[in-house]
Parts: C-alpha cells; structure tokens; sequence
C-alpha cells in the first residue's frame, strides 16, 4: 500500500529538520466572508508548493564566507502522483528566481532537492 501525501509530508518535514533545514506547511486556498469578500492565503496562490521554507546555504570563500537563507519550496506526491500545471509553474518561477523548488516522493528526494542546490 502506498503512503497518503500527508504522511510524506511530515516524513519530509521531519528529516529536513533532522538536516537544519526548516519547511512548514504551505496551505493555499480561499474563504468567503460572511460579507462575501474571498480571503486567499498561503504562499504562491493557486500552485503554491506544499512545504516552504528557508534553507541554510554556506557561501564558499570565494563569496565572503557567510551562511545565507534560500527560499525552499517542495512540492509532495505520491508515488503515483503528478504536480499540476500551475505547480509546475510555481516551481519554474521560484527556480528562476534562484531559489531552491522541486517535487519530492520522499525525504530523502526532498533533502537531495536541497542539499544540489547550485545557486
């Protein structure tokens, strides 16, 4: 039996931490109002990736030495499971942006997602 997304997701979550990488739970989505205004939330709108985060990265020598956050945005599936377009677009974007973004199956795809991060 295959493992639902939900408990890749806190498997991911769990072994990013274990690496110094924090990801929290990016939950998009809207509401109405009892006035009937709509309240988006999450990271990315429509597309946005299931865990965001900010991952530690070590500035070579050549670069002042200093450690710095790059934004972190994995998108979690199933074995079976396949992003959607607009996740795929959200991914595309944050990469070009020079961030760290990618579909992971499993913590240990998520942590190699961010540890062959080539800015």
């Amino acid at each position: 039996m295959s493992k639902q997304e939900h408990v890749i997701q806190a498997e991911i979550q769990l072994a990013a931490s274990d690496s110094g990488i924090p990801l929290f739970r990016n939950n998009v989505g809207a509401y109405k109002t009892q006035e009937g205004y709509y309240v988006r939330y999450g990271v990315g709108g429509a597309g946005g990736s299931d865990l965001i985060g900010i991952a530690p990265i070590v500035i070579t020598p050549d670069m002042v030495g200093k450690t710095v956050g790059v934004f972190t945005a994995i998108e979690v599936k199933t074995k079976k499971g396949k992003p959607t377009e607009k996740q795929n677009k959200f991914i595309r974007s944050i990469k070009r942006l020079g961030a760290i973004a990618g579909v992971a199956r499993s913590p240990a795809e998520a942590i190699e997602i961010i540890k062959n991060f080539k800015p």
